[in-house]
């Protein structure tokens, strides 16, 4: 396996069973880590760690729960118990189950219970791995957390407002944890995805949506999850040592222009059309 900036490096992938997670996990045993992914779908997640061994890496899989500490001081028990350390922690995991999602609409008609969901897995599920990796952590010498947050948690939208505001909140504790923790030498960074074109993604999101967005970023085509974990990979090696505290954009430039600038685009090159045409007919 080629590239190994990660040799011998204990890294954590929550949500690791599938898409962003599972890509993650996979780029992090390529580059040499020995990689535990955590999973509500254990099934799901020890399936991923069997591809990975079967392509030459280190894997194993454990069930964890976000939504439960006892569940998340478990799952370290037993990295501690297997590992004894805790180099890379990678805070993918959110609820972006269909029954959530559909439910997280516009605040005007916010069922409580769908926010606080919301904030229970994708926030404060976030804060307590950290703060239950941390000690593991500490006791290695340092090490780089790295948390996932989202396009929607930066600018408005018209749905999925709890999860925008959770992933919001993760940009917050990421900065915290950079603040608290940068003397121990345990950087934290976030990323931030577009769209992102998981197996998921690719089954439910309807077609005019998917055009709709893509539109609007400058690069064309399909972001992957190779794409994410490309840029996890490189927050938790060396060549980051100097990175902490930031927001780094992972979404083909979506976030990045005026919001005319599709249609500009659009304009200048029917406008240019017109030109060359007019050229040529004369």
């Amino acid at each position: 396996m080629g590239g190994r900036r990660l040799d011998g490096r204990i890294a954590v992938v929550t949500g690791g069973g599938s898409g962003i997670g599972a890509a993650t996990a996979h780029r992090l045993a390529a580059d040499g880590a020995i990689v535990v992914l955590g999973d509500l779908d254990e099934a799901a997640a020890q399936a991923e760690a069997r591809a990975i061994v079967a392509g030459g890496g280190a894997a194993s899989a454990s069930f964890v729960d976000l939504g439960q500490e006892d569940s998340i001081v478990a799952f370290y028990a037993q990295l501690r118990e297997e590992h004894g350390r805790l180099d890379i922690l990678h805070n993918n995991a959110a609820d972006t189950r269909p029954t959530q999602l559909a439910r997280d609409q516009a605040i005007a008609t916010m069922e409580p219970e769908v926010w606080d969901q919301a904030f229970r897995v994708n926030t404060r599920g976030t804060m307590l791995m950290i703060k239950h990796g941390l000690p593991l952590m500490i006791a290695a010498g340092g090490g780089s957390i790295i948390n996932t947050s989202s396009g929607v948690a930066l600018a408005g939208d018209i749905w999925n407002s709890a999860y925008g505001a959770s992933k919001a909140a993760i940009i917050s504790l990421t900065r915290d944890v950079a603040a608290q923790c940068g003397r121990h030498r345990i950087r934290c960074n976030a990323v931030s995805p577009g769209l992102i074109i998981t197996e998921g993604a690719r089954r439910t999101l309807p077609p005019r949506i998917k055009q709709t967005i893509q539109r609007q970023q400058l690069i064309p085509g399909d972001g992957e999850p190779a794409d994410l974990a490309a840029m996890v990979a490189f927050l938790a090696s060396d060549d980051a040592r100097f990175v902490t505290g930031q927001l780094l954009f992972v979404d083909g430039g979506l976030l990045s222009h005026l919001p005319q600038v599709a249609d500009m685009s659009d304009l200048l090159t029917e406008l240019s059309a017109g030109a060359d045409k007019d050229g040529a007919a004369s």
